[in-house]
């Protein structure tokens, strides 16, 4: 933020209306105060804002919307702050003010009866799941970053995570939401009605749209029983294709009941046991297809204890890996005996992001594929790859077809030296080969735009622009994130 910015008349009478809006405490200007709300979790991604708003409830954010309208500034949603893609910071040539949801922050209901809970879009995703569970649900949207993450970042990104194969993503898990539009007007869509065909659904239209349509305040969940046995194995797999007949063979046998198929070869397992000494592998020896696993059911029979002391729903998947083992599809498994035991294999797993991004410089892709393009997928791309002096380190929702690929330098090759752009060719090229997607669940933000004009359908992207200028004519609502420049 340059100070002569603040000084322009306009600027202050939009500063001086925050105040009105928000009061002085919630509206940050000093340079000291807004840095940290400027630079994305990455680093590579960095604007300059007026201020930092922060209101507290919907009302409070259409009347800071209606303002930057008037004022022709551009509005920059923001929650915990953890995006790769850079969508949360403001670009630069438009004034821009970033306007931060984390006070609100409320539960604001919990419908036993319906199962469904109705949150603000500030909430931290980890406080939602512990506020559902006190009334003995769940929430099932997970990963890593849910101790900082807030739910509107979770919709403005249909976030994924490691429970998509049973739940869906974020997008499947929200029936209704309240939102501010360009122009300050408000949806307010929070019935928790399944059925509701009475016309278009803006909820659908505003998950994903990265803040380029409107600003989600508020949404109602779906809400589900607490399991009440789970059972988490780590198996070595004889190939990835054999991973997908343990997947749904194990969905067959238990009545769809994994919520967690996770695929962790033998490289990502090296790095992470590298940075972080205190992590041991699960298995013995080379686990070249890794699978992490959970099964879990809210059924009484399923929690019963058996009089060997274990739980049925483990001896049961015992039983179904003991099968795929005599088959040789498994190598080797190892089933967790306690929570301990379930704690370490799912740290080992949220551990894969910090540690390469430790373990020195890497290019990530964020990509799906349907499951039987995997593994061609892989094969093809890690031979590619490693001959060009790359070493992949790759994990997966292996479960629902999204990899996280991410190319480091080979022992020996300096990173600056490795021809990226070729290897971005080469994966591009692979997956629309085997008809995958560049972005799964992490969104477009502003890094991806250039792939996204490249490889998305053109009538798609017409599509897009028509309805972000119907609803946005001014281009205000995060500017220069999602939709590709003309």
């Amino acid at each position: 933020m340059s100070e002569a910015s603040l000084l322009e008349p306009a600027n202050d009478l939009l500063v001086a209306r925050f105040h009105v809006i928000v009061g002085p405490a919630n509206t940050l200007t000093e340079p000291g105060d807004v840095l940290p709300y400027t630079e994305d979790w990455t680093g590579n991604f960095r604007g300059d804002a007026l201020a930092v708003v922060r209101p507290a409830n919907a009302a409070e954010v259409a009347e800071i919307v209606a303002a930057c309208a008037k004022s022709d500034v551009a509005i920059v949603p923001q929650g915990g702050r953890t995006g790769l893609c850079g969508g949360g910071v403001p670009i630069a040539g438009k004034p821009s003010v970033i306007l931060s949801l984390t006070r609100m922050n409320k539960v604001r209901s919990l419908d036993i009866a319906g199962r469904t809970v109705v949150a603000e879009a500030g909430i931290v995703l980890e406080v939602l799941q512990a506020e559902a569970e006190k009334h003995g649900f769940v929430f099932p949207l997970t990963f890593g970053a849910k101790g900082s993450c807030t739910i509107g970042g979770n919709l403005a990104t249909n976030a994924g995570g490691s429970n998509v194969v049973r739940y869906g993503n974020t997008r499947e898990l929200c029936i209704g939401i309240e939102a501010v539009l360009p122009d300050g007007s408000v949806i307010n869509a929070l019935a928790g009605l399944r059925k509701d065909n009475t016309g278009y659904d803006f909820k659908d239209l505003l998950i994903g749209a990265e803040g380029t349509l409107g600003i989600i305040t508020a949404a109602v969940f779906k809400l589900f029983p607490k399991p009440a046995a789970r059972a988490t194995a780590f198996l070595s797999v004889a190939s990835l294709e054999g991973a997908i007949e343990v997947l749904n063979a194990i969905q067959d046998r238990t009545g769809g009941a994994v919520e967690a198929f996770e695929y962790m070869p033998q490289p990502a397992i090296d790095v992470i046991c590298r940075v972080f000494p205190d992590i041991r592998p699960p298995l013995e020896g080379t686990v070249e297809t890794g699978i992490l696993l959970e099964v879990a059911s809210s059924r009484q029979s399923d929690a019963r204890e058996l009089e060997d002391g274990s739980i049925s729903l483990q001896n049961d998947l015992m039983e179904i890996l003991g099968e795929l083992m005599e088959a040789g599809v498994i190598v080797d498994a190892m089933l967790a005996q306690s929570e301990q035991q379930r704690g370490d294999l799912w740290r080992m797993r949220e551990s894969i992001l910090e540690a390469i991004t430790k373990a020195g410089p890497a290019y990530h892709l964020d990509i799906s594929l349907p499951l039987a393009n995997i593994e061609a997928f892989v094969r093809e791309m890690d031979s590619e790859m490693q001959s060009l002096g790359f070493q992949p380190l790759t994990v997966a929702h292996l479960g629902d077809g999204n990899l996280h690929y991410a190319l480091a330098a080979a022992e020996g090759r300096e990173w600056t030296s490795l021809p990226l752009d070729s290897a971005k060719e080469i994966a591009f090229g692979l997956l629309v080969r085997l008809n995958g997607s560049f972005s799964a669940e992490h969104g477009i933000g502003q890094s991806k735009l250039p792939v996204m004009s490249k490889l998305k359908e053109p009538a798609q992207i017409v599509l897009m622009r028509a309805i972000k200028t119907a609803l946005d004519p001014n281009n205000i609502m995060n500017p220069g994130k999602l939709i590709p420049p003309r």
